[in-house]
């Protein structure tokens, strides 16, 4: 359609009163209803020169539909009844310290300059659905403290440069739906403390930095559905904190209500939210984070770089990651959430270094990690979490080393955690697999460590489970299969044990020094002689067949503690076994006599905790002695006063009873090898006797 031509001045004079009703220059003032202000619409026209409203006070409402500017409109410190400009191209609006009692509008239009509203003043909303700001590499919509007692409105709206809203003041919503920005070495939009009372809504794409900082948002922040990426210009840092390579910066922000990235978001860059709260739920379901960083920035130890960034957050809600998908690390340090973290059938990509880091964060009730595939470690050291950690069927695989150490870190680290429930590293789905194995030192936990299913550790000369003073209620360890390296329990502390031969037939050395466990979750019944034994050997396996004490020790304290002391002693026999076999090993000269000594002591006497054992050999004692004196007697009496008759098995038992005396033994002489056989009983019967003396003592105390 072609387009009149109207001078600015023509148009001023309009707006002033000054015109004439001829001449074809003039403007009438219509009025649409007697309670609305009068409106002067210019429509399909040209205007030349300088539309000059600069700090002139306009009753009136202004409309321009279809109308191309010569030069951008001067608004500075104008007093308007409201501006509306419709499908119009514009070199750009000067409107600094405006002040307009309803709207003001740029529908559909094309402005290829600055746009600048800093320090205006609007009554109503600004609207600017489908409107083309174009200033590459630098600002093209400047609303620095602008307030707006309405919402913002962009809908559809395409921006190539800088939006800058810093310390802007809306009273409702700001929504850029649909929305187009660009500036892909700086910032798209800068809200940087900018206040919303309302919600901010912004299902857009963005190619650059979207910087959100300070800002306060009364409502929702809610970027569903956003597309954001940015350009290569990262700038190198040595702040290990910084995120060059970052997307969106929402560091202290503070929402009243959700923070909604999810159902669609992607970002190619780091979401860094450091100190943000937020009131109410963070979601990231279904979202795609991918912090691909470039060889520069994306070393060690954050691998591809932080694709969420979340320290010293607060969230009043859940964390909410049902199918998210990360590539790069997932770092929450020292983050307070009331509610739940959840990332359920999620996907962490971040191999040879931490996939999630979570040190010293408060989690009010679950931590899920479940059915997840992580690529990468968890780190998650002195976090706080008060009811489940569950990892229930996920696969943890490929994680990295220490930064100053050439040690390869577990795939689930929680040292010194204390977790309120449970521990879930069992099968759900699918087995819970880690390839790091799983570091829980001196973590409290209330309830339950469940292994149940579990697949621990992949490399011999590394630790598949090192829980070394754990403490924990109900302890489970029915691994799918034996753990592959080093198994630590030392000082480790649990009421109940549950366990099977494959978590025993670890490839690598079970440390059990001080692991005390107060009963099995299957007690051993008096008579299961066999379950003893394979218990016995179980412990053999586990220490690789050397001799440590403490384990024998603990399992016959929790035997006797449950009234089985039969197989409590059973248990100390063996280690005694093992002792005597290790000191032969350290004498090269007197081995064997000590091996022999110590057969000796086994059969003979159970190594003291067999007194029925003696007894018997004291009763064989007495036998073979009596039928000795009885085939080489009757012997000549020392005192021919005497006339004490002969009795061969009285004598005997005068030998091999060291207490009681029967009157024979000092009556008799005893020649030759009778000599010898009389010293034997005597020393046999004084080794016996106390033996057999001990353990009645030992029954009638109990």
């Amino acid at each position: 359609m072609a387009r009149g031509k109207v001078a600015a001045a023509d148009v001023l004079r309009g707006l002033l009163g000054e015109n004439e009703s001829s001449g074809g220059g003039g403007w009438r003032l219509p009025r649409r209803k007697p309670s609305t202000p009068p409106v002067v619409r210019v429509e399909n026209q040209s205007v030349t020169g300088v539309l000059d409203l600069r700090a002139v006070d306009v009753p009136y409402v202004l409309e321009f539909e279809r109308c191309q500017f010569e030069a951008a409109p001067d608004l500075r410190q104008a007093n308007l009844a409201g501006i509306s400009f419709s499908d119009c191209d514009l070199p750009g609006l000067q409107a600094r310290n405006l002040n307009s009692s309803n709207d003001v509008s740029l529908l559909d239009c094309t402005v290829s300059g600055l746009t600048d509203l800093t320090d205006a003043d609007i009554a109503g909303s600004v609207l600017l659905r489908g409107t083309r700001f174009s200033v590459p590499d630098g600002l093209c919509l400047h609303g620095d403290r602008l307030t707006v007692a309405g919402a913002v409105l962009g809908f559809g709206i395409v921006t190539e440069g800088e939006v800058r809203l810093a310390g802007a003041r809306i009273g409702g919503n700001v929504n850029l739906g649909s929305a187009v920005l660009q500036n892909a070495d700086g910032f798209t939009l800068n809200g940087n403390g900018m206040q919303v009372g309302g919600n901010l809504l912004g299902a857009f794409t963005s190619h650059g930095v979207v910087f959100l900082s300070n800002a306060r948002i009364s409502s929702t922040l809610s970027l569903s559905g956003a597309v954001l990426s940015r350009g290569s210009d990262f700038k190198d840092t040595n702040d290990p904190h910084a995120d060059p390579s970052a997307t969106l910066v929402l560091d202290r922000v503070h929402v009243s209500g959700d923070l909604e990235l999810d159902r669609g978001f992607s970002s190619k860059g780091t979401v860094r939210a450091v100190s943000a709260q937020i009131a109410g739920t963070f979601s990231v379901a279904e979202a795609v984070l991918d912090a691909v960083s470039p060889p520069a920035v994306g070393t060690d130890p954050t691998g591809s770089g932080r694709a969420l960034h979340v320290d010293g957050a607060e969230i009043g809600g859940d964390v909410v990651g049902r199918g998210v998908k990360i590539k790069g690390q997932l770092r929450m340090v020292d983050t307070h959430v009331r509610g739940s973290i959840t990332l359920e059938r999620a996907t962490v990509d971040n191999p040879a270094a931490d996939a999630v880091l979570a040190n010293r964060s408060q989690i009010g009730s679950n931590f899920v990690v479940r059915e997840s595939d992580v690529s990468g470690g968890l780190e998650l050291r002195g976090i706080t979490v008060g009811a489940n950690l569950d990892l229930r069927g996920s696969r943890l695989t490929r994680p990295g080393t220490y930064r100053h150490q050439p040690r390869e870190k577990p795939s689930l680290d929680i040292g010194g955690a204390t977790i309120g429930r449970d521990l879930i590293c069992a099968r759900g789905d699918k087995e819970f697999v880690a390839h790091g194995g799983v570091r829980c030192r001196r973590a409290v936990i209330g309830r339950m460590a469940n292994f149940n299913g579990a697949v621990l550790g992949y490399k011999l000369d590394s630790h598949a489970l090192n829980a070394m003073g754990m403490q924990v209620q109900e302890l489970m360890l029915n691994v799918v299969s034996p753990p592959k390296g080093l198994v630590t329990l030392r000082q480790a502390r649990c009421t109940s044990l549950d366990d099977n031969e494959n978590f025993w037939n670890a490839t690598g050395f079970i440390d059990l020094d001080d692991f005390r466990y107060d009963s099995l979750a299957y007690p051993i019944d008096l008579r299961d002689d066999d379950q003893v034994q394979q218990r016995l050997r179980w412990l053999r396996q586990a220490m690789r067949r050397s001799y440590h004490p403490r384990p024998y020790d603990q399992f016959a304290e929790m035997l006797t503690a449950a009234g089985n002391e039969e197989h409590a002693s059973t248990v100390l026999i063996e280690k005694q076994r093992l002792r005597y076999k290790a000191v032969a090993e350290g004498m090269r000269f007197f081995g064997p006599l000590v091996l022999l000594w110590s057969f000796l002591q086994r059969s003979m006497v159970g190594y003291g905790y067999r007194p029925a054992r003696a007894l018997g050999w004291l009763i064989a004692a007495w036998v073979v002695g009596s039928l000795w004196f009885q085939f080489k007697g009757p012997l000549v009496e020392i005192n021919d006063d005497d006339h004490l008759p002969w009795n061969a098995w009285l004598y005997t038992i005068d030998l091999v009873v060291p207490i009681v005396d029967f009157g024979n033994k000092n009556r008799w002489q005893t020649p030759g090898a009778s000599q010898w056989i009389a010293s034997g009983l005597i020393v046999t019967g004084w080794i016996l006797a106390t033996t057999v003396a001990a353990g009645l003592t030992r029954m009638l105390k109990r």
